[in-house]
């Protein structure tokens, strides 16, 4: 016998969440004493979140994820694993799934250490913990690998993330600068302010670090690309950078210059457990 819990609001709708290895959820009306069959599993092979139907995963409304929902769709992102491969690694129902990515929900354990487990990372690391202090110092792995990672395994993971540093040279010496930036066909673009420090990058060769670290599980990865910078002012390939680009500067202001890295060395390094 599974045991669920029922949560309202202020819509007088009643939801039944039953968490779990075989999570599922299912809508009633308030004062109706019958509920609507289970919503079935989407047929769209994109599996990227949408809007859904009344009595759909999302309930109808706009994806509003909580913490946990977050971690657990970046997570996946990176591992390159759609919502179905991920429901059925951890034994879950992908409507369930999609809820818990799109909406604040609470967890049990069970349902954490599976998803950790499908998502190769850990429950602390699903529930936040540590996210707050300074990377790099837990405890090293008794049995660490540094390894290379390939060229193809590298653009991948630059594509994953949209945060990165840009190291260039001013009067003053070196500088390492945070960008948010995307990757666009072959090139690594950011928009910046004409006089700010990130656009000391133009008409030279760069460095551009991306990594990431599991501070809980005291592995992580980096990749570094060399390249030459140069300002993007042609008005079609402009354009083209605004269609394309998903990120938005988190400094605010004005930062329509438009920078892009074309690559010339991409080299990636990842530390796991030997076990791995």
């Amino acid at each position: 016998m599974t045991c669920g819990s029922r949560t309202w609001s202020d819509t007088e709708e009643v939801t039944l969440v039953f968490p779990g290895p075989d999570a599922h959820i299912r809508h009633t009306e308030h004062g109706r004493g019958r509920a609507p069959e289970p919503a079935q599993p989407s047929t769209d092979e994109s599996d990227e979140p949408r809007h859904a139907e009344p009595g759909g995963p999302s309930f109808g409304r706009r994806p509003n994820p909580g913490d946990i929902g977050r971690r657990v769709a970046a997570a996946r992102t990176r591992q390159g694993l759609t919502r179905a491969e991920t429901a059925r690694r951890a034994g879950m129902a992908p409507e369930y799934l999609a809820y818990l990515e799109e909406q604040p929900a609470d967890t049990t354990m069970a349902t954490l250490i599976s998803l950790a487990a499908a998502l190769g990372t850990s429950v602390t690391a699903l529930r936040g913990g540590g996210i707050d202090l300074p990377p790099g110092q837990g405890q090293a792995l008794l049995r660490p690998q540094l390894g290379d990672l390939g060229s193809d395994e590298c653009r991948a993971r630059l594509a994953t993330h949209r945060m990165g540093r840009v190291a260039v040279s001013t009067p003053d010496g070196p500088a390492v600068v945070p960008v948010n930036y995307d990757v666009i066909g072959d090139e690594i673009v950011f928009r910046t302010a004409p006089d700010s420090l990130p656009a000391a990058a133009v008409d030279s060769q760069v460095a551009f670090d991306v990594d990431h670290v599991e501070e809980a599980m005291s592995q992580g990865w980096s990749v570094l690309v060399v390249g030459l910078a140069r300002v993007v002012a042609e008005p079609d390939a402009v354009q083209r950078l605004v269609d394309r680009a998903h990120t938005t500067p988190w400094p605010g202001g004005e930062r329509d210059m438009w920078v892009s890295i074309q690559p010339t060395r991409i080299t990636g390094r990842r530390i796991t457990s030997v076990e791995q």
